[in-house]
């Protein structure tokens, strides 16, 4: 792309973004707009017909005295139930517990430091897409280890860090395992899908499947474009930093693994035991694995494996003396989300006046009528969704705030249109990742540019979104190319998680 177009895209996208108020104020605002809406649309005949059930659906008067009783009364019940809150406060803690042992921090850099030089560059992208399994510990552990040990190897550091960047945020909706984005989403999934209908559940393993198979592809595609476009790109490495010895573990660290791993197989046996016989401890009713303990309770698993993997290795490494280390890394898990559960009170009012106004309910209806008449297809219509998704994320980096806003619009209209709510959750996905690495409006850009100034002072937004944009070009191809193999062959993309609503 054209440096001038380039610099003239990027002002934009940078403007745009810093206009927008604080995710929390957002909703706020939102909240507040849906109640004035509500007063304006009741005074005009403004209705629709419920496909399903065939009432006719008419907006409901918020501003009314009985709809401003109702906002009063059940604020905080909005917000104590509403259904991500829970989910991802209980995952957390299990992390917070792995984190601060030191397990997922050691295991990340066994991963790397391990692997043959031939490997090293599919070996930093893999574990960059697992390390999203710890919410967000790649971006401060693995992008900067990604630069320390392509310098040590004699190899341009940007690239490493490029490399490292682009599985950890490029590849945030691939994964070999479940991790704390995943009941977040399927949460705010849910509460969508209940505007339809209110009988819905949407399972934080719902996109397990597709996530699955994803991570080679993605590692793979990383690999090939850290090695065959950035790193020719980037040429020789002239800087001024010098090659880092790469610390291998400790006597402590080594123990501590052996600790976990012990510890994890006796999780993993009970686990089994319980799920692969017809009648285990862990299957739900006449043998049933779909509305099982097991899945149903995948969250409260999250939870347990991570504190037992984590409590194990800080055992075995002396990093955990006492019960009281365990919880203060509990409680520290817990500071970091005091802005999310700030967010969550507003993006619950924000859910819950939509849902109760029928305005996101109207506006499905009207806007599925809409596209069936324009008989576009599920593959167009997928791929329009992605890339609608992937302009937005420019602007707003967060997902599970994006999620919150698009689902109580898109997945209802989806859902009349013939499409599960978990489809469109993993499509949504799929956009929200491939354009994170060259959003400046991701949470974690700024700490990315630090690190590439590290490597060359000059280094910008500019820089690394040049550097990143081959990954979001292949990134997209490559998951458009699943996702429509997918929708021909009718694979579900999770447990219990089919393709269409039967309505």
């Amino acid at each position: 792309m054209n440096n001038k177009y380039l610099a003239r895209f990027l002002n934009i996208v940078e403007k745009g973004g810093n206009a927008l108020p604080h995710p929390a104020t957002l909703f706020a605002i939102f909240a507040f707009l849906v109640v004035l809406l509500s007063g304006f649309l009741s005074l005009f005949d403004i209705h629709a017909l419920h496909p399903r059930t065939g009432e006719m659906i008419e907006p409901v008067n918020l501003m009314s005295k009985e709809g401003l009783g109702k906002i009063l009364k059940e604020m905080v019940t909005n917000f104590t139930s509403f259904a991500p809150l829970g989910t991802v406060l209980v995952a957390m803690l299990g992390i917070g517990i792995a984190e601060s042992s030191g397990f997922i921090a050691t295991v990340l850099r066994l991963l790397v430091t391990s692997a043959p030089k031939r490997l090293l560059t599919f070996v930093i992208v893999f574990s960059a897409i697992l390390s999203n399994t710890a919410s967000e510990v790649g971006y401060v552990l693995l992008v900067p280890l990604g630069a320390i040990i392509f310098l040590a190897v004699g190899r341009h550091p940007l690239a490493g860090m490029a490399a490292a960047f682009a599985g950890v945020s490029g590849g945030y909706s691939a994964n070999l395992l479940l991790g704390t984005i995943d009941p977040l989403l399927a949460g705010l999934s849910e509460e969508a899908a209940q505007i339809i209908d209110p009988e819905y559940l949407v399972n934080p393993a719902a996109n397990f499947y597709f996530m699955f198979v994803s991570t080679f592809f993605i590692a793979i595609v990383g690999t090939w474009v850290t090695e065959k476009v950035v790193i020719p790109r980037l040429g020789v490495y002239d800087g001024d930093e010098k090659p880092e010895e790469l610390r291998k573990l400790s006597k402590d660290e080594k123990r501590g693994l052996l600790y976990a791993l012990v510890a994890g197989a006796f999780l993993t046996a009970f686990l089994l035991f319980g799920v692969i016989p017809e009648h285990g401890y862990l299957r739900g009713e006449n043998g049933d694995i779909l509305r099982s303990p097991f899945l149903m309770g995948i969250v409260a698993i999250i939870f347990i494996a991570a504190a037992v993997l984590g409590v194990a290795y800080g055992i075995g490494a002396k990093t955990y003396k006492n019960d009281s280390d365990v919880m203060r890394g509990m409680g520290k898990a817990m500071e970091t989300l005091g802005i999310y559960i700030v967010l969550t009170f507003f993006a619950a009012q924000f859910v819950a006046y939509f849902k109760w106004t029928n305005i996101g309910l109207i506006f499905a209806i009207e806007s599925a009528d809409f596209i069936k008449s324009l008989d576009l297809g599920s593959i167009p219509l997928m791929i329009a969704f992605i890339i609608l998704v992937g302009v937005l994320n420019l602007f707003m980096g967060s997902a599970s705030a994006k999620w919150a806003i698009l689902a109580p619009a898109f997945i209802p209209m989806f859902m009349l249109l013939g499409y599960s709510p978990e489809l469109i959750q993993n499509t949504y996905r799929i956009g929200d990742s491939v354009t994170n690495i060259i959003s400046p409006m991701m949470s974690y850009f700024a700490l990315i540019v630090a690190f590439f100034q590290r490597y060359d002072k000059k280094a910008g937004i500019g820089t690394i979104i040049a550097t990143m944009l081959p990954y979001t070009f292949f990134f997209f191809l490559v998951w458009v190319i699943i996702l429509v193999v997918w929708l021909l062959l009718g694979w579900p993309v999770g447990p219990d998680s089919g393709l269409y609503y039967p309505g």
